[in-house]
């Protein structure tokens, strides 16, 4: 940049890109001279302080594989007016010459014109949220600007951002920005700005429009007489605005690339599932998959109210298998896997989680009951130690003492009784877990249930028996979830799923006699778990349940870290449950100077209790994550970090580079600090002892014993099959992320059996159930740009040519 003085009162946020992106390579270090030490110096300033949370806003920056911290600070900065003469001092007070020599300021002659450097970018999103558009100019310092949407001068228009805060339908349209200067003006190029009527913005309010896409209107499911109007719709935020191609059946369809699939004559051919792939640059993900019936019988009429619908859907699913002083369990994680799996597929939002204390449970139901709402339908599945008394059901907690009782366990019932009052449309209880009675609780419970219809309890077994799990080498369900899944696609009432469910069981040999489905209900109505998403409204409750649930599901973006030798290391994230995290680390680029070299991640929170020989390991099956091992990438190292509820402060943790240099022998090492905040279900807190009274209310009432708990008498007597109270244990199959519709169970738990019990049943390769497992190859599909923006911009620029002489 050549020398002038005048270029020193320039915003920060005009300067060229390149002199910009060497100044973050510069700043994006992380040494004493580093982006953090300039927001410290900045915040001595009080025009452009920078808060903590700001900070950390910048620091999340590096999980986005363009991110750069120093650049989003310098936005900052550059929004409350800081000049490039401001950013010479701090970093002349910083010391930092590398910086400053690749600052020296422009001179931009008036003679060059108008420059318009950044042009406002297209962008969809739902309403709450702040939507900005950009238009920055070069050439002079007292240019005007003047945006227009379509022909009409936006009030209050002329500043280089427009800002919506918040955002509302109205604000649909197509905007353009005037840059003026004495007899001169340029305008910048359309942008368009969508704004999709989303009832259901699971916790957009608080997310950032940049980044992956995300899908806020869904297709659904349509029955409609021959002839009629077939019209489904798919939305998407994020910037730029998202592109869209329909499928039916898995096949492109052709002119299919808007938001909504119209076809004004349906047929018999138009039958069929649809998807929508919405992709935003190289980032894609699908909708759901919408059935579409034609009936042909013309006096057939369908009319959504005659079929149940719920206004959402939401799933707790608790899996216990590590108890600190009861048996230990297995099938719970691959039960709560496959669920989670089914579930998603039939539109439910589902928190799964493994191994949980009291605490912790009790915390996750209060959580559960935020999401539920007039006419939603709610699904609570446990698999873990438990027991029944006097009807009254109770799943025991992972630090459960020995013995234990009811005061130290949770009552399903209890939880009934809050989610009545939140007037659901379905409440299902599915619950794999022994019904023994618990004699040490002498106390009969008192809770009060109100009379209402549609609730469903499915036993995985019989009052007073036991439910098992199935000894066997590998990894496999539990009984109950063996059968239960296999029904899950099927488009039948809850009851009479359930019912085929028993039958199936019930032609079993190993649990023939010993395990038998119970139903209880109260259902009037044909409800089921395929029944159509159609929200009311969108109140303040419904958008706090949709941002809980949003909060338990951010999962870090993948990243990039270049180290100062020039390694380039990719890491990347998946979510195997709601509070279990697997890293994965690859080197993707290294100088030719470096003949070897390692990367590992290291120095984890001591809360999560890392076990260091499992971590940085060539295969995800050695880290104890068999269940994402064929959906994960190869050729890396994995970490695997359970129960992330009790993290109590940000995941932060060491990355490690471990390398030789081809004319050094030595190992030499480089290390990086990496914060990715709290991921998962960590966000919510579940570690605190006591967040609300509802649950912890309703469990702990008079109806529950006081006293300490014990074991029932006989207990010793049942070793040689089960363990009392309750165990579930179970082998494993290998399971894989689904993509079609499904129904999704819960259940109660399973008693531990010694290996004789079952030594004569085995699992082999021929008794597995065939994995859920479907690859969308990705077809590139041309898509049609926004329509009629050329006759638009023709059109307005010669309405205004008025106006530029001004």
């Amino acid at each position: 940049m050549s020398d002038g003085p005048d270029c020193y009162s320039m915003n920060i946020n005009l300067l060229r890109e390149p002199v910009l992106r060497r100044l973050c390579e510069i700043l994006d270090k992380t040494n004493s001279k580093g982006w953090r030490k300039l927001g410290e110096v900045v915040s001595n300033d009080r025009r452009f302080r920078v808060s903590s949370d700001e900070m950390e806003r910048c620091s999340l920056k590096v999980l986005e594989l363009e991110g750069s911290p120093t650049r989003s600070l310098l936005r900052l900065m550059g929004d409350r007016g800081c000049l490039l003469k401001d950013l010479v001092d701090f970093l002349q007070a910083m010391d930092h010459t590398e910086a400053l020599q690749c600052i020296k300021p422009a001179d931009p002659s008036p003679s060059l014109g108008i420059r318009i450097v950044m042009q406002p970018q297209s962008v969809s999103a739902v309403p709450g949220q702040t939507v900005r558009l950009d238009c920055h100019a070069m050439g002079n310092p007292g240019m005007q600007y003047q945006w227009f949407k379509t022909k009409d001068e936006v009030p209050n228009g002329i500043s280089p951002e427009l800002e919506f805060s918040p955002v509302q339908v109205k604000d649909t349209g197509y905007y353009i920005c005037r840059v003026n200067y004495g007899g001169t003006f340029e305008f910048s190029n359309w942008a368009q700005v969508e704004i999709l009527d989303a009832t259901l913005t699971s916790g957009m309010m608080s997310q950032s429009l940049e980044g992956r896409v995300k899908v806020v209107l869904q297709p659904q499911d349509q029955r409609l007489p021959e002839e009629a109007v077939l019209e489904l719709e798919c939305g998407a935020v994020g910037r730029p605005i998202p592109q869209y191609q329909w499928y039916r059946n898995g096949v492109p369809l052709q002119h299919a690339c808007k938001r909504k699939y119209t076809v004004h004559v349906a047929t018999k051919e138009h039958e069929g599932k649809y998807r929508c792939m919405v992709s935003i640059k190289d980032e894609r993900t699908w909708s759901r998959e919408a059935e579409v019936l034609i009936d042909s019988d013309d006096t057939t009429r369908y009319r959504t109210a005659e079929k149940p619908f719920a206004t959402d859907k939401v799933a707790l699913l608790i899996g216990n298998l590590s108890y600190q002083n009861h048996p230990q369990l297995r099938a719970p994680m691959v039960d709560v896997y496959d669920l989670t799996n089914l579930l998603r597929q039939l539109n439910f939002k589902v928190v799964s989680l493994l191994d949980l204390t009291e605490s912790e449970m009790r915390n996750a139901v209060d959580e559960f009951l935020l999401l539920l709402h007039k006419g939603v339908y709610g699904l609570l599945y446990y698999a873990g130690h438990g027991y029944e008394n006097y009807g009254n059901s109770f799943m025991v907690p992972v630090d459960a003492p020995n013995p234990y009782r009811s005061a130290n366990c949770l009552c399903v019932q209890s939880i009934l009784k809050l989610m009545q009052e939140k007037e659901t449309g379905l409440n299902v209880f599915l619950l794999d877990m022994c019904r023994k009675r618990n004699i040490h609780d002498d106390t009969t419970p008192n809770v009060v249930l109100r009379v209402t219809a549609n609730i469903v309890f499915g036993y995985a077994t019989c009052q007073d028996a036991e439910a098992f799990e199935l000894n066997s080498s590998g990894f496999t369900n539990g009984v109950f979830i063996k059968f239960l899944k296999k029904r899950l696609l099927e488009d039948e009432k809850i009851t009479v799923l359930l019912d085929r469910v028993a039958e199936d069981m019930g032609q079993f040999d190993p649990t023939k006699g010993k395990q038998a489905l119970e139903i209880r209900s109260s259902l009037s109505e044909r409800r089921s778990l395929t029944d159509p998403i159609l929200p009311r409204g969108c109140s303040d409750e419904a958008q706090a349940r949709n941002l809980q649930w949003a909060k338990a599901h951010e999962l870090p973006e993948s990243m990039s870290l270049n180290f100062d030798c020039g390694v380039q290391i990719k890491m990347g994230f998946a979510a195997e449950f709601s509070n279990v995290l697997v890293i994965y680390t690859s080197i993707v680029k290294k100088p030719e100077d470096i003949s070897s070299c390692q990367a590992y991640v290291t120095n984890f929170s001591p809360e999560l209790d890392v076990d260091p020989k499992e971590m940085n390991r060539v295969t995800p099956e050695e880290t104890g994550s068999y269940l994402l091992s064929k959906n994960l990438p190869q050729h890396c190292l994995y970490t695997r970090l359970s129960c992330l509820q009790k993290l109590r402060e940000h995941l932060v943790f060491t990355v490690c580079l471990q390398g030789s240099f081809t004319a050094v022998e030595e190992l030499v090492d480089w290390t990086m600090e990496v914060n990715i905040g709290k991921p998962l279900i960590a966000k919510l807190d579940l570690h605190r002892p006591v967040r609300r009274n509802s649950c912890l209310q309703t469990c702990l009432m008079p109806h529950s014993p006081s006293h300490s708990p014990c074991h029932s008498p006989g207990a010793e007597h049942l070793q040689q099959h089960c363990y009392f109270p309750s165990a579930h244990g179970s082998t494993y199959l290998e399971v894989y992320e689904p993509s079609h519709s499904s129904h999704g169970a819960l259940y109660w738990g399973h008693p531990h059996c010694d290996p004789p019990f079952y030594s004569r049943y085995h699992m082999g390769d021929g008794d597995e159930d065939p994995p859920f497992l479907e690859s969308h190859s990705r077809i590139n599909i041309p898509i049609e740009a926004t329509d009629d923006i050329d006759d638009l911009q023709t059109s307005f620029i010669n309405s205004l040519q008025i106006h530029g002489q001004q």
